[in-house]
């Protein structure tokens, strides 16, 4: 065949070369999502103009292994015209062939969370990288890295395929994600049920993560927006008769501290430093502090309290 006129360890990164269709090692395709809205207008766009950019690959047992170019490669084969793809080499152990499947697609179709997640965490898990050596392989902060492979590893699996689907947006999942596996799968079916806007999604995994009793969750994922009402003091908050003048003042103070207490720490630890820029952090820093103080404080006191209300 023309395309082994000479030996594939004298390809060079400079020189073109054209590749038979079925000749093309895919195992990186795993990380790469089927668009197949995309794949038809390649499948238009090579039919009208040919093949406008080489495909990427490295070498792989003598073989080309595709890197960037899998959409091409699909629609290519839908073209009875089209045999062979030209092709571009890059120089590329397993770790790097990853982080250019991330580099290469910044521009166009941008790499989806989905596959981002998955890039990272065989990145981390497999090829024994630390988040912050993936950080810097990417470009990006260790907290992204960090929400990321969250997606892989504490998302449940219904989750995960609505994400791959595109019915569950990032920004949803990451609500769903300061869930146990088991309430992140009624959240999801009172998300869908309901049609709920990330906004709302957030007050109801917060309601979830407050609820002290199986009738408080049940009333949160039955009725969101009305226990959502709820707890913002809307006109259907109402007076608890089971408790003192006290009590129901202490209760509302408690409300609204476990309220913000749970937006802190949706914040803490999905968003966190990655937001902050330099000059933030000087002028945050003792508030934090103050914050982890008092926190420690807060929580043994309430310990203690919650000890003597067992023993009264």
């Amino acid at each position: 065949m023309r395309c082994r006129e000479a030996a594939m360890g004298d390809w060079s990164s400079r020189e073109i070369r054209f590749f038979d269709l079925d000749e093309f090692d895919e195992r990186y395709g795993c990380y790469r999502l089927a668009a197949r809205e995309a794949e038809g207008a390649m499948v238009a766009s090579l039919r009208q103009f040919g093949q406008m950019s080489p495909v990427v690959c490295c070498l792989r047992e003598e073989k080309p292994c595709l890197i960037d170019g899998f959409k091409r490669l699909q629609a290519a084969r839908a073209i009875e015209e089209i045999t062979r793809l030209s092709t571009r080499l890059i120089e590329a152990d397993d770790r790097q062939a990853k982080v250019a499947i991330y580099r290469l697609n910044q521009v166009g179709r941008r790499v989806h969370v989905l596959e981002e997640a998955w890039l990272i965490y065989a990145l981390v898990r497999q090829d024994g990288l630390s988040q912050l050596e993936v950080g810097q392989l990417l470009g990006r902060h260790k907290t992204w890295v960090c929400r990321r492979l969250a997606l892989v590893e504490k998302l449940c699996a219904e989750a995960r395929q609505d994400l791959q689907l595109g019915l569950l947006s990032p920004s949803a999942a990451r609500q769903l994600l300061r869930l146990p596996h088991g309430n992140q799968r009624e959240v999801l079916e009172c998300l869908r049920r309901e049609s709920l806007t990330v906004a709302e999604l957030r007050g109801v995994v917060d309601l979830v993560l407050a609820a002290s009793t199986r009738e408080q969750k049940e009333f949160v994922l039955e009725k969101p927006r009305q226990a959502l009402a709820q707890a913002r003091g809307g006109p259907t908050r109402s007076w608890d008769p089971r408790l003192s003048t006290a009590g129901n003042r202490v209760a509302r103070k408690l409300g609204c501290l476990l309220d913000f207490l749970a937006g802190m720490e949706n914040w803490l630890r999905h968003r966190g430093r990655g937001e902050l820029s330099a000059c933030d952090c000087s002028i945050l820093s003792p508030g934090f502090e103050r914050l982890a103080r008092d926190g420690r404080v807060v929580g043994e006191l309430a310990d203690d309290l919650v000890q003597e209300m067992k023993q009264a």
